[in-house]
């Protein structure tokens, strides 16, 4: 029988979405004023982090609250960032999906499992192996000297061999998903498609000013990341950011 997770209810893991599976990380200097904002704000409200991944419209974190600040953490993150993003990309309103979603880790079988889940998510998504993504927690394991507290982990797995077989195991737990796609140039352009009825997205160039920023704040609720409008319309960057 697995052991109880140390502390029933204090390991919890955590999805924040993007509004409508929107974009929220259009370059690598947003992911790292996030990372700034997490270390800040879990250090604050006692959150110690386990794990964490960020993906371009979603982030997963692996956490132990033992204080129950989880809400409080979670607000400020999201406050801030959402400061910051409106602000540099001269846009208003809601960028994080309604709350955030939860659940208990409540023994250790199910934590190693959550634990691989979340690193792993870049390889099942098919943007790179877990080992080379850069903005996850997978090389804290080994060096300690991340964010995370990989202690108990290392509890749990052992050497760094070990934590190499461990993330190499196939495992067909479930975990609790963000409800996301690969969102390449071939999904964004259906998305044009279907949400524009249109063949192409240089058509946009043609169309009056109003009508088209009209329809890049649709293909931006969609989710296409500015990059993807920018190549597949031929529209100005600084155009499309102000949607």
């Amino acid at each position: 029988m697995p052991r109880q997770a140390r502390f029933s209810g204090e390991y919890q893991h955590i999805i924040v979405r993007g509004n409508g599976k929107q974009i929220i990380f259009e370059d690598d200097m947003d992911r790292r004023y996030y990372l700034t904002l997490l270390r800040r704000y879990s250090q604050e409200t006692g959150i110690v982090m386990l794990a964490y991944c960020l993906m371009e419209n979603h982030v997963h974190f692996l956490i132990k609250d033992a204080a129950g600040n989880t809400p409080l953490f979670m607000k400020k993150l999201g406050v801030s960032y959402v400061y910051y993003y409106n602000h540099k990309y001269e846009r208003v309103g809601h960028l994080f999906q309604d709350r955030y979603k939860s659940e208990t880790v409540a023994d250790d079988t199910y934590l190693l499992t959550v634990y691989r889940y979340i690193l792993r998510n870049p390889q099942k998504a098919g943007i790179a192996r877990a080992a080379d993504y850069p903005w996850s927690s997978y090389g804290d394991y080994a060096s300690g000297t991340g964010m995370t507290d990989p202690s108990l982990l290392r509890e749990l797995i052992g050497s760094k061999e070990a934590f190499t077989d461990f993330m190499s195991a196939e495992d067909d737990t479930e975990c609790m998903e963000a409800d996301t796609l690969r969102r390449d140039d071939t999904w964004a352009l259906s998305i044009i498609r279907r949400t524009l009825q249109l063949q192409s997205g240089t058509e946009l160039q043609n169309m009056p000013r109003q009508k088209r920023d009209e329809c890049i704040a649709k293909l931006r609720s969609a989710g296409l990341s500015v990059r993807q409008i920018e190549r597949l319309t031929g529209i100005n960057r600084g155009v499309i950011q102000k949607m």
